[in-house]
Parts: structure tokens; C-alpha cells; sequence
């Protein structure tokens, strides 16, 4: 597996929800996703190609794929900033694992919303979001 990181898998929806919920403050929900950018492990060199960089973010972002032998897709990325680092992360972990079918029918940044993390977010980053989600989106569209 290309970039492995432990989202999706190890790090799953239900985990995020359980652990965002027990967070009353912005500055809380903003504390963990920098513990989540953190876990995230940086994306080699080799890996960050011009085809991967996303267009429409605050920071530089990379988003990649490879479609796994059980037919599911494996995300993987990175960002040059903590916070959509952390954001992202939370993207992997709703989409990581999923066929291109799951993901036909998934809203990628229903997450987001659930654990209140969208209305804090400034334009730019509200945008590099939807960049980010929109990029997942159209990979799992190829496979379709």
C-alpha cells in the first residue's frame, strides 16, 4: 500500500464522532485536529506529484489514490499546514476503504458536519475542503 496512514482503518468515523462530541469548544475541536495532522504521516517526495495538487486550498495540498486488490480505493495525501492537514485527515477517514460505488453515493464532508467542524472554518479553507472533497469524488468516478 502507497502511503499507508492509519485512517479509515484503525482511525474510523465512529472513533472521530466519539471523541468530537465530548468537545464543546472551537479550540478544542481545533486542538484535535492538530493531534490528528500530527498522526498523519508526511508524504514522501517521490509521491508528491504536480497531478496531485490540489487547486482552490490556503496551502499546498496532495491528494492520491490506488485502487486496492479487494477493488477499494486507498487515499492518501498531504498539506503544508497543520490545520488542513488535520482536515484532511478527517476527509481519509470518511473515504479511505471505500469502493468507487460507496463513494458514488457518499457526501465526503457529511463528516465534517456531524462533528461540527465546517462553520468554524474560513473561506479559504472552506474552499480548499470542498477541493479536497470534489478530488475524492472525481477519482472514485474513473473507477465507475
Amino acid at each position: 500500500m502507497l502511503a499507508p496512514h492509519p485512517f479509515g482503518r484503525e482511525i474510523t468515523t465512529t472513533a472521530l464522532i466519539e471523541t468530537f462530541s465530548t468537545l464543546n469548544q472551537w479550540q478544542d475541536r481545533y486542538r484535535q485536529l492538530i493531534m490528528l495532522a500530527k498522526r498523519l504521516p508526511p508524504l514522501p517526495e517521490a509521491l508528491r506529484k504536480t497531478e496531485m495538487a490540489l487547486s482552490g486550498c490556503e496551502n499546498r495540498v496532495w491528494l492520491g489514490h490506488q485502487r486496492l486488490s479487494d477493488g477499494t480505493l486507498h487515499f492518501y495525501g498531504d498539506s503544508e499546514g497543520r490545520i488542513v492537514r488535520g482536515l484532511l485527515a478527517v476527509l481519509l477517514t470518511a473515504v479511505d476503504g471505500k469502493t468507487p460505488q460507496q463513494l458514488a453515493v457518499l457526501e465526503p464532508l457529511a463528516l465534517f458536519d456531524h462533528l461540527a467542524l465546517c462553520h468554524q472554518l474560513s473561506a479559504t479553507r472552506a474552499s480548499g475542503l470542498a477541493a479536497l472533497a470534489a478530488g475524492v469524488q472525481a477519482i472514485a468516478a474513473r473507477y465507475l
